[in-house]
């Protein structure tokens, strides 16, 4: 039995992960976090996901969240995730991040992190058919390098607060290694005003957003002649669900090291 924390318990996403921890016979709900002000802050995170009560109050200590945890889960926000990653590593916590919005720098604290021995799963997308577009899209980047011009379209919905997506920048940092080029240097969001032709070099970002829009991501591979578009398009969180839950079941016989959804399902 893993016993799991959810960090962000009375979003969307948590209270999804919530409802699935609790049906599956692998798992244990033993910790529920939010935000200090949370309206939700001693409710019973079983409830308030729709489900009987699992007797785990939401609370806004991340040390009380996290006591009894073999692994917490984490899709809130930059600032909560390095709060309760460094907790969670001092003791021995295994963590699923699915975060969005992280800069370099606490990318790299994570991975120190990982180096001092946590094991961590962080992912910018945990959805299944998503790595597999990162897979696809690095083997079809090497293929053609710049003989095709990239570009990336994403599509969320109306209340993300981040752009572009952190699965879009996924994408672009894959195939800007994959080509030969710089993520940072070398992208290109949106375009407006006299630019000039595009170069050869480059890769273009693009984001959108309205509605309710759970996640379109559409990479586009175009030449003289022809054009290749590879595409995920995401119904329900659903699918990010399923891959947290895998992540979680990956890291309780992982050594320590930080890891991403392409090890998870054995795409490396």
């Amino acid at each position: 039995m893993i016993k799991v924390a959810v960090i962000g318990a009375a979003g969307r996403m948590g209270r999804m992960l919530v409802t699935r921890v609790i049906e599956d016979p692998e798992l244990k709900l033993v910790g529920a976090l939010e935000y200090s002000e949370s309206p939700f802050l001693g409710m019973d995170a079983g409830l308030l996901a729709g489900k009987p009560a699992a007797k785990v109050l939401i609370t806004a200590d991340p040390d009380e969240a996290i006591k009894d945890a073999d692994c917490t889960v984490d899709f809130s926000a930059p600032g909560s995730t390095m709060t309760v990653a460094k907790k969670a590593a001092t003791k021995g916590i295994a963590m699923v991040i699915g975060t969005t919005g992280l800069v370099d720098e606490q990318k790299a604290a994570l991975k120190k992190l990982a180096d001092n021995g946590a094991r961590i799963v962080f992912s910018p997308n945990m959805s299944v058919g998503v790595n597999l577009l990162f897979a696809l899209c690095e083997k079809v980047g090497k293929l053609l390098g710049t003989d095709y011009d990239i570009e990336i379209v994403e599509m969320h919905h109306n209340k993300k607060k981040d752009a572009p997506s952190g699965t879009a920048v996924r994408l672009g940092e894959i195939l800007a290694d994959a080509i030969g080029i710089d993520y940072e240097s070398d992208t290109r969001h949106g375009r407006v005003g006299l630019i000039g032709p595009r170069t050869k070099h480059e890769i273009g970002m693009h984001s959108l957003r309205g509605g309710d829009v759970v996640g379109d991501h559409t990479v586009i591979f175009a030449t003289e002649g022809e054009r290749i578009e590879l595409a995920h398009k995401a119904s329900s969180r659903n699918c990010f669900v399923n891959g947290a839950i895998r992540a979680v079941k990956f890291l309780a016989n992982a050594k320590s090291g930080i890891y991403d959804m392409q090890d998870v399902l054995g795409l490396k």
